[in-house]
């Protein structure tokens, strides 16, 4: 077995490097490769982490959150497995542990941070047998991949019951999530934010709006945005347990900033999810057994790239690019970017490939509504269903222009735009927009 894993990690990073040089990203590709060598793979290397494993699970906010933790770690001085690109099925999670490990099959690792696909669980969690699963939030994602909520809630349920001593650290604001980690008897550990910060809008979408206890209709004192706020079941008593690790004198701006256990957190960022997932980092770290004393310095080197929010300059043009690929992500990348009043200009580019989900009935659930504003120069929409968002935006009566190649619509913008432009993309379209975007920022003005 001890030749099989050698033979698996040579090959996997055989075929990273040459995908690497063909200009793709080449991860699963190292993973399957190494799987069809060795299908214990995984559970030699992730055996050998020398400390404790996380998963990070959820529908949004997985990939920033998961960094982020990565980094608080590496921050404490400890040396971390992470799946960095975000390539979180079977193959991807195989591939950040082959090609992590040294040529002799050797793992030196204190911790792992692995984000995990939801439905994905069932193949991951046999061999890596994690010890805290970071549970971000449940929302409708993909329905022709996913199903109704209730599909994502039972397999995840299932897995948790299968490694009865992991730890869920869940966000106590949801009341699926929270449901979840409660019900399975696994011991849990809550993060959230107790008080109101904002108003939330009455015509968004609120998953869950039953008691998954008893099936009456929730009672909230207050939504903080889709289903995340402070609710109560009137029939049988199910509530948003107490949170240990709690946010309060919260401020949503240019910058983001709260305050947690007497720390005055401050981060960079724009949009108020992103408190939730800078939260749910400080929770993971902090039930590592860390003080979480060096967390603030992290965030003001933290980079969250792979199309989190990741800002480019192009011809003085500044840019950023974002993922956005269900409705309740979509609606808060809308609100984070009309939190910046300047002008500006938008391209929406939305794929149906297998990955995105061919259904994509879910773009009439996105407040598209609120981008009628004053301060937006122009919106371009753009990818392989760019018709589909082309009527979308009809129905709110905004204009928009339509480009199909994302490439050109960049192009146009950054020579004709106001010289603020903000790239919202769904998955597939994520990783060559953003090949773009660093090939644009490389070429000479």
């Amino acid at each position: 077995m001890k030749i099989r894993t050698m033979a698996a990690v040579f090959a996997a990073k055989s075929a990273g490097f040459i995908c690497r040089k063909m200009g793709r990203q080449g991860v699963t590709w190292a993973g399957k490769i190494a799987l069809k060598i060795n299908p214990d793979i995984l559970e030699d290397l992730s055996s050998q982490v020398r400390k404790k494993i996380f998963v990070t699970c959820g529908t949004n906010g997985k990939t920033t959150t998961n960094n982020m933790l990565c980094a608080a770690l590496e921050n404490e001085g400890q040396k971390v497995v992470c799946n960095h690109t975000g390539s979180n099925m079977l193959n991807g999670v195989v591939a950040a542990f082959v090609l992590a490990a040294g040529p002799t099959g050797r793992l030196d690792a204190d911790y792992a941070c692995i984000e995990v696909d939801e439905a994905s669980t069932r193949h991951v969690f046999p061999g890596l047998k994690p010890d805290y699963m970071l549970l971000t939030n449940l929302f409708r994602d993909q329905l022709d991949r996913y199903g109704e909520i209730d599909i994502t809630m039972n397999i995840l349920e299932e897995m948790i019951r299968t490694v009865p001593k992991m730890q869920v650290i869940v966000n106590a604001d949801d009341a699926l999530s929270a449901y979840l980690a409660m019900d399975s008897g696994n011991p849990y550990i809550t993060y959230g934010i107790s008080k109101p910060v904002q108003k939330s809008a009455a015509n968004e979408i609120r998953e869950g709006r039953f008691c998954k206890k008893c099936g009456a209709r929730l009672e909230y004192s207050f939504y903080h945005y889709s289903q995340l706020g402070d609710y109560k079941c009137p029939s049988c008593g199910f509530a948003r347990p107490e949170i240990k690790y709690d946010a309060h004198d919260v401020k949503v701006g240019d910058q983001l900033s709260f305050c947690v256990e007497g720390k005055h957190i401050v981060a960079n960022y724009k949009g108020f999810y992103n408190v939730y997932n800078i939260l749910a980092a400080y929770a993971g770290v902090r039930t590592a057994g860390f003080a979480g004393e060096h967390f603030g310095d992290m965030l003001r080197r933290f980079n969250p790239e792979n199309g989190r929010m990741e800002q480019f300059r192009i011809k003085g043009t500044g840019v950023t690019l974002n993922l956005a690929k269900n409705p309740a992500g979509f609606n808060q990348n809308i609100s984070a970017v009309m939190q910046d009043q300047a002008p500006k200009d938008i391209i929406i580019a939305i794929n149906d490939n297998a990955q995105d989900g061919t259904d994509i009935s879910w773009l009439w659930d996105v407040d598209f509504d609120l981008l009628g504003d004053a301060s937006i120069h122009s919106i371009t929409v753009s990818g392989i269903r760019c018709q589909d968002m082309r009527l979308r935006m009809k129905y709110v009566d905004i204009p928009v222009m339509l480009e199909e190649n994302v490439e050109t619509a960049i192009r146009k913008r950054i020579e004709d735009g106001v010289g603020n432009l903000y790239v919202l993309v769904n998955y597939t379209a994520l990783f060559s927009t953003h090949n773009i975007l660093k090939k644009m920022e490389g070429e000479k003005e």
